[in-house]
């Protein structure tokens, strides 16, 4: 097939778009405009350091400052993929860009982007555990809610002033936040913007919600690798100890994502030692930091106590 490289570089690009559109942290990719990527599962996230005011002196004038901009390597620790196979009697040449595109967004869809939002919360939830700044023990309730999440965001204002945040909050608890009639004339409906794509969503003090299917919201997972004996279906499921993730309050500008398909591999069935059949190899690298001087920005609230 002449213009086999040219699918698989479309199909590498569109998937991509995919997950920043429809993964519900999505938005945390358009954080990593600065990150360099050049392939594999390496990024260079960059650090800016800088000095502070100093007086100004009429007859010296400024004081001179220093920048100091410098990349620090990060590796993307998780590195997932599968490989497909399409008989060769149920998809032929003319239509194999059209079934290969709906089989891997219909892949995406349900499988990797799921897998991608649950890794990225459980990830800011335990850092958060562990830097002190997430509380535990709290069971949802519509006489107390709207008090906690105000508590957390008074919080984070008094830290860094009223900059704009994110409020991840699990779909179960959003329900009670939204259905409750004392709590409904506190929330405002703003535009967010993900990508390419701009919504309409519910928000607190104009900070908005973004609703978190509750299998999503949890501390801790198990991320099968697909070959050990019960693991074989791959995907991930909650880890046994996991604690629930009422919410997560964050600056929209802190989280830093990358997420990045690799060069995805297509086989023709004349190529395949395998079986007669189209074989499309699949590998996504991805992952998520926040730097250390950010997590005083940052509220976890989680129901169990911790």
């Amino acid at each position: 097939m002449a213009n086999i490289l040219e699918y698989a570089k479309i199909f590498q690009q569109e998937l991509d778009k995919q997950v920043v559109a429809e993964a519900t942290s999505g938005w945390m990719e358009d954080n990593a405009g600065l990150v360099k990527y050049s392939g594999g599962n390496e990024v260079k996230i960059p650090k800016v350091d800088m000095d502070g005011l100093g007086n100004y002196d009429r007859a010296k004038g400024f004081v001179e400052g220093a920048i100091n901009l410098v990349y620090e390597t990060k590796v993307m620790t998780m590195d997932r993929g599968r490989t497909f196979l399409l008989d060769r009697m149920d998809v032929d040449e003319t239509n194999f860009v059209i079934s290969a595109s709906k089989i891997m967004g219909e892949f995406q869809r349900t499988k990797v982007i799921p897998e991608i939002d649950a890794y990225r919360y459980s990830k800011i939830a335990t850092e958060a555990i562990t830097k002190g700044v997430a509380t535990g023990g709290y069971t949802p309730d519509p006489a107390t809610i709207l008090t906690k999440l105000k508590d957390d965001i008074t919080e984070i204002y008094d830290e860094a002033g009223e900059i704009p945040l994110v409020i991840i909050m699990n779909m179960r608890v959003a329900a009670i936040l939204e259905n409750s009639s004392e709590l409904k004339k506190e929330l405002d409906v703003v535009a967010f913007t993900q990508g390419e794509i701009e919504t309409k969503v519910k928000a607190l003090d104009n900070n908005p919600i973004i609703k978190v299917p509750s299998a999503r919201m949890k501390t801790k997972y198990i991320f099968y690798d697909g070959k050990t004996a019960g693991q074989e279906s791959g995907g991930f499921v909650p880890d046994p100890t996991a604690k629930t993730i009422n919410w997560i309050i964050i600056p929209k500008t802190v989280p830093i994502a990358v997420s990045k398909t690799d060069n995805i591999r297509i086989f023709e069935p004349s190529q395949n030692q395998q079986a007669d059949a189209w074989k499309i190899d699949y590998r996504k690298y991805h992952d998520l930091w926040i730097m250390d001087n950010a997590f005083k920005m940052i509220r976890v609230n989680i129901q169990e106590t911790l």
